[in-house]
């Protein structure tokens, strides 16, 4: 079984989008990138699909939900550390994102933004030397 995954997103705006996740440090495949859509490389095995709300309609007879006003799914990504968590966060606010929520359990620290499009990312790191199961 091949173990890639690509989560695909509605946008509105396909160029404002890459120009937004640009300022968080991702990068896009050019061959799997037109006027229709992008690809952002996570990492080697996972990629989100940043597709214009035209073209996504192609794969889908249900409505597009306004992700600033439902929420259907949170993208959720790991960090190597707290301050990492910290950095992405900074990058998405001085981008445009809206800061969301901060979560400390102490062996986990999670914070959230939402996109221009109003997607929830959340990133977290986990320290696994700490014992939780106290």
């Amino acid at each position: 079984m091949n173990n890639q995954i690509f989560v695909n997103l509605p946008v509105k705006d396909l160029n404002k989008s890459i120009e937004f996740f640009t300022k968080l440090s991702f990068e896009f495949d050019p061959q799997l990138s037109d006027e229709k859509g992008t690809c952002m490389i996570m990492d080697k095995d996972s990629f989100v699909m940043l597709l214009t709300e035209s073209f996504f309609h192609m794969f889908t007879t249900k409505q597009i939900c306004d992700s600033k006003k439902c929420t259907e799914m949170a993208v959720s990504l790991s960090a190597e550390s707290r301050e990492e968590v910290d950095e992405l966060i900074d990058k998405a606010k001085e981008a445009g994102g809206l800061e969301g929520e901060t979560q400390d359990y102490g062996w986990m620290y999670g914070r959230s933004f939402e996109d221009l499009d109003g997607h929830i990312w959340a990133i977290f790191h986990m320290d696994e030397s700490v014992n939780n199961k106290d």
